[in-house]
């Protein structure tokens, strides 16, 4: 009990840090502490390299999307070949996409841009619970210092033109997030239903693996703070987004099985999705349509193989792993919605990658890149929830270390400072 007295005071001395501070993150110094729950323990190097994890392992994920996002698997397969590394970001300049024009490999979107906001958000809470409130006014402040930004640099052309990407890429946001901080409900239902053309978005998953790693091991209270922060979700993409925070922080439970992770989507529904009246739990659907497809794929055997088949470019899995790979894209694309960057489409390609790949990070990083659509969005989440699972230090060391080096250098975005500033803020709040 004294420990746990002492290990308390020491958290709140770091909790007491003012998170607004417009400054480059300390390297922290080393330290003992640990994270405890009633099921599990953490020191805390091992809970920094699961937290780097969720983060390289996103950030993995959305580069090697990236340069083909939004194609149709055809297309990357006449084009690309067989994707199984970073490449090099040749695209233009977009306020969703890269905010340069042609980038290095490891460089990253706004799928990876959205957690270092979703972390710069939890690092203002002094509490160990997340305010919706607070999420959004710290939206809007981000979009209000980009405005003061370009204010101020009026006669630069070519910074107001790169910075402008900046505001643009959160104006989407702040406009139902305005009307939620200030409890204007008609508004706000009414924004909400215009929000990127009123689609089923997969807006929450975006930040919400930032939600799982802060409450690491503890899905339930993952979920229902994710749950809460869903404030630019519709329908049962809230659903979704508050389970892929649940996936994540399941993932980093030690000694967890891997097929636990998805499972919890039986386990968990504080908001009683399975009683929907006719239509039950879609989030639990795509869990057996991805089984489903898995267990299709994996059935073919050496006498499936077409005689005439051949073999893309750079494929080193053999001939009847393609065929297998091929099935389940074919199925997969039964299940297509009318946009790539809707939350149900993205919760099965992801539910899918994991199953088929048994949890192996590289092959399911291979099968959500080549199969295309929103796979930068589908790899960040698959990486997030991998990348909590395996952590940092297993995780394949180059494509480890090109997406920090590029995503510091020319992002902008320290991945390991973020871990560190995540992790030391924890230890500091407390974890239920």
């Amino acid at each position: 009990m004294k420990l746990f007295f002492y290990l308390f005071s020491i958290g709140i001395f770091l909790g007491c840090t003012n998170p607004s501070t417009k400054e480059n993150f300390p390297e922290p110094s080393a330290s003992a502490q640990s994270i405890t729950t009633k099921s599990f323990s953490l020191s805390r190097d091992e809970y920094y390299d699961k937290v780097l994890g969720m983060l390289v392992g996103s950030a993995i994920g959305d580069a090697m999307g990236a340069p083909t996002e939004m194609w149709d698997r055809k297309s990357i397969d006449t084009q690309k070949g067989y994707i199984d590394s970073l490449d090099l970001l040749v695209r233009e300049q977009s306020p969703e996409g890269p905010w340069l024009t042609n980038m290095p490999a490891g460089s990253t979107t706004d799928d990876t841009r959205w957690k270092y906001l979703g972390i710069q958000y939890v690092l203002t809470q002094l509490q160990d619970s997340l305010n919706p409130f607070d999420f959004v006014a710290h939206i809007i402040a981000s979009y209000d210092l980009e405005k003061e930004r370009i204010s101020k640099e009026s006669d630069d052309y070519e910074t107001i033109d790169k910075n402008f990407s900046h505001l643009t890429w959160l104006i989407e946001w702040v406009r139902v997030a305005k009307p939620f901080l200030d409890k204007d409900l008609i508004e706000y239902n009414k924004r909400l239903s215009k929000f990127y053309g009123g689609e089923m978005s997969c807006a929450g998953m975006l930040y919400s693996p930032v939600i799982g790693a802060y409450f690491a091991a503890n899905p339930e209270k993952s979920y229902r703070q994710a749950f809460d922060l869903s404030i630019f979700d519709i329908g049962y993409a809230k659903d979704i987004t508050a389970l892929t925070a649940a996936y994540v922080s399941k993932a980093m439970e030690p000694g967890v099985s891997f097929d636990k992770i998805t499972l919890l989507t039986r386990e968990i529904d504080p908001e009683k999705y399975f009683s929907s009246r006719l239509i039950g739990r879609m989030a639990y659907k795509a869990v057996e349509q991805s089984k489903y497809i898995s267990a299709q794929a994996h059935a073919l055997t050496e006498k499936d193989i077409p005689s005439a088949l051949k073999l893309p470019s750079n494929f080193k899995h053999g001939r009847l792993s393609y065929v297998q790979l091929q099935k389940a894209y074919a199925l997969l694309e039964t299940h297509l919605q009318d946009v790539p960057f809707h939350a149900g489409e993205i919760h099965l390609i992801n539910l899918t990658a994991l199953e088929f790949s048994g949890g192996d990070f590289s092959m399911a990083m291979e099968f959500v890149t080549n199969f295309g659509r929103d796979n930068d969005t589908v790899g960040a989440v698959t990486g997030a929830i991998l990348g909590a699972y395996w952590g940092a230090n297993k995780l394949p060391s180059q494509m480890v270390e090109k997406a920090i080096n590029a995503n510091r250098e020319i992002v902008g975005i320290d991945l390991e400072m973020l871990a560190h500033k995540l992790v030391d803020h924890q230890l500091g709040v407390g974890m239920d």
